[in-house]
């Protein structure tokens, strides 16, 4: 525990995901001290396998952070567990930030890689089967649930866009309005169009029997055989240990959840804070967050360097000055 209350790292990255670990690897490239705090809940940790990322597709998430973190410690990067409760600081003095241990964790830098929490509806065994058959993103698993039985679970209007695009994998695709999703005249034409099924009424459960899902109980009616379930979650920020920054989660425009705010570089509004992955970007695949971490990485370094630069002009500046009486030689 002495080691890191004792120590000022040029970065202090929070969060252990691809972001982070990426960061940190071109951090440590860079020759940068750098500590990883990880609390050990990666958000796509019930997923099989991830897909999408080149030279990587089909690994466990729980295989995929393990080589990052050997790579990243081949630079010189320390990871360690711990869950962030507070933060605080700012870019001239440097940061702290509180672990829910008593551990108190000092950087010149700050970069947050938290990522999102997923908040499903609250039917039965849906949770359970979460990243299983129970899906969102068609390009991370679509091809794994190809020309299966699919069904959307309605929650608002994006439901009906998600109908339409995992049509692409298969043409037995079921919206279940679930009394939340009212479809336009033009959207419905649409779903028509595409061979869309169209279910009116609250969904009530799912049913799984042997470990597999087998279909949608509709309260008060029947039940529909699936064998694959698509529901947008609402996402949460995981920005409460930031709340002491000025850090604070904004809505996101497509009115699914929240993010905190960034530029192009991922810098926030607080100088000398960064952050990267699904906390700034919901979109962004585990490869896509991987290259945020990275880029933002480099534009970390390169202000800690201009601080150095700064420094060490000072002091050169200083050192060619000539006191009172003393001669140029």
């Amino acid at each position: 525990m002495s080691r890191d209350n004792n120590r000022k790292y040029d970065v202090l990255v929070i969060g252990g995901g691809a972001a982070g670990l990426s960061a940190a690897q071109m951090l440590g490239r860079s020759r940068r001290s750098v500590l990883v705090v990880d609390s050990g809940e990666p958000r796509n940790a019930p997923a099989q396998g991830v897909h999408g990322f080149l030279s990587r597709d089909g690994v466990s998430p729980a295989e995929l952070l393990e080589i990052g973190r050997a790579e990243a410690g081949r630079y010189g990067v320390r990871t360690i567990q711990g869950a962030a409760v507070t933060a605080a600081g700012n870019i001239a003095e440097g940061f702290t930030v509180t672990l829910a241990d008593g551990r108190v964790l000092k950087g010149n830098r700050l970069l947050i890689t938290t990522g999102l929490v997923d908040d499903l509806p609250a039917i039965p065994a849906l949770r359970e089967r979460w990243g299983k058959d129970v899906l969102h993103c068609p390009f991370c698993h679509g091809w794994e649930v190809q020309d299966q039985a699919i069904g959307i679970l309605g929650k608002g209007p994006w439901s009906v866009h998600q109908a339409l695009l995992f049509r692409q994998w298969s043409a037995n695709i079921t919206l279940f309005l679930n009394s939340l999703v009212q479809p336009s005249d033009e959207e419905l034409e649409q779903l028509a169009a595409r061979g869309v099924r169209v279910v009116a009424g609250a969904v009530e459960s799912l049913r799984v029997e042997d470990d597999r899902l087998r279909g949608i109980a509709l309260a008060g009616g029947p039940e529909v055989a699936v064998d694959a379930v698509v529901v947008g979650p609402q996402v949460r920020a995981r920005l409460d240990a930031f709340a002491g920054l000025g850090l604070t989660p904004e809505p996101h425009p497509m009115g699914i959840g929240d993010f905190l705010a960034t530029d192009a570089d991922g810098a926030t509004a607080v100088p000398g804070v960064w952050a990267a992955g699904n906390v700034t970007d919901m979109r962004a695949q585990v490869l896509a967050s991987a290259a945020a971490g990275s880029w933002a990485a480099v534009v970390i370094n390169n202000s800690l360097m201009a601080d150095e630069m700064a420094a060490d002009l000072t002091a050169y500046r200083e050192s060619q000055s000539v006191g009172p009486g003393v001669s140029g030689g």
